[in-house]
């Protein structure tokens, strides 16, 4: 599936090669992320991408998809006996260029690091690692998204008494929701405006309290529980939706020393009102993850069946059904995950 010009097209790409020190993996599972829409919809911000890691040109080749898990079938020159052909593997989303000398490249977001959204993908063998036993592709395809979750509560080590507020249940905000219930956090309170995500989260992962905020803000439903349970803390916010003006309402309704981590991730410009926050003492954390330690820690917990993503799947497609998928995904009327087979 190729973005071209603004447009998606599935069609016959010449087969990428393998540079030194990669692999060629024939993609048995990938998932589709709401970055790839970003990506689409805001192409200005890779066209001049300062990083060098993603590129946006109208007038060449992108494939994206960065969530994935592939069979060995090829090696470029340099490569160790680390790997097997015929062997499952999957990597963080990096092709590093010169060995990683020159930088790296964003699978999916670059005309030179072709994204998973294809029959065939070039990984750097040194960011890659078997996938062992028996668990499924398509919940390995998931690590990636699920590794989000884990930096961001990794990085807000919750303290006894506080209480964690996920705002929004799609694929980040479920995967913050494993992250607390894998460290015996509770309650979690989550915040959705759909019903069935609600309930993805409570049944399908085991967040405690669910919230329709078209009927009860995050914060009031945060008082009610804290009292419910004796609890001295304060509230520590995932913000999992990136929409706009969503942190201001956050800020304003907030207690004294919140702590807001910031993974919807923004696309577009917004605006915070700095003396609000200041007033409020809030602590804000925007990006930064996930980290290797972040990535390979959830790819482990799913090879050994302590992290079970599949819930959040709600489709499984083709080559074909891509584009239609990628629209579903822009108006957030799909499933949290849609997996794709390329074969």
């Amino acid at each position: 599936m190729v973005l071209r010009n603004g447009r998606l097209q599935v069609r016959e790409t010449p087969d990428p090669v393998p540079g030194r020190g990669e692999l060629l993996l024939k993609t048995l599972s990938t998932a589709i992320c709401a970055s790839d829409v970003h990506f689409m919809d805001h192409p200005e911000l890779a066209v001049d991408d300062p990083t060098g890691r993603s590129l946006y040109d109208d007038d060449r080749d992108i494939v994206l998809g960065h969530e994935f898990v592939g069979e060995v079938v090829g090696f470029g020159p340099g490569c160790t006996d680390q790997f097997a052909v015929g062997e499952r593997v999957t990597a963080m989303p990096v092709r590093l260029v010169d060995g990683g000398a020159g930088g790296l490249r964003i699978i999916g977001q670059h005309p030179e690091a072709q994204g998973s959204f294809a029959e065939l993908l070039v990984v750097s063998e040194v960011a890659a690692k078997p996938v062992v036993g028996g668990v499924s592709s398509d919940a390995v395809a998931l690590t990636d998204a699920f590794a989000v979750g884990e930096f961001y509560v990794r990085s807000a080590r919750l303290q006894s008494g506080e209480v964690p507020i996920v705002i929004g249940a799609g694929a980040i905000g479920l995967s913050a929701v494993a992250a607390l219930v894998s460290r015996g956090i509770e309650p979690i309170i989550v915040t959705d405006y759909k019903a069935d995500r609600r309930e993805l989260a409570r049944s399908g992962f085991g967040a405690h309290v669910v919230v329709d905020p078209a009927a009860q803000s995050a914060f009031d439903a945060f008082r009610e529980v804290r009292a419910q349970h004796g609890l001295p803390g304060t509230a520590v916010v995932f913000e999992c939706v990136g929409a706009a003006g969503l942190i201001q309402r956050i800020v304003e309704q907030a207690e004294m020393g919140t702590r807001i981590y910031c993974a919807g991730g923004w696309y577009t410009g917004d605006t915070l009102d700095i003396t609000t926050a200041t007033r409020q003492g809030v602590t804000i954390q925007f990006g930064g993850g996930p980290h290797p330690q972040d990535w390979y820690g959830t790819l482990a917990a799913i090879a050994s069946g302590r992290l079970d993503p599949l819930p959040s799947v709600g489709r499984i497609i083709s080559l074909d059904e891509v584009p239609d998928a990628l629209e579903l995904v822009r108006k957030s009327d799909g499933p949290p995950r849609i997996i794709v087979h390329p074969k």
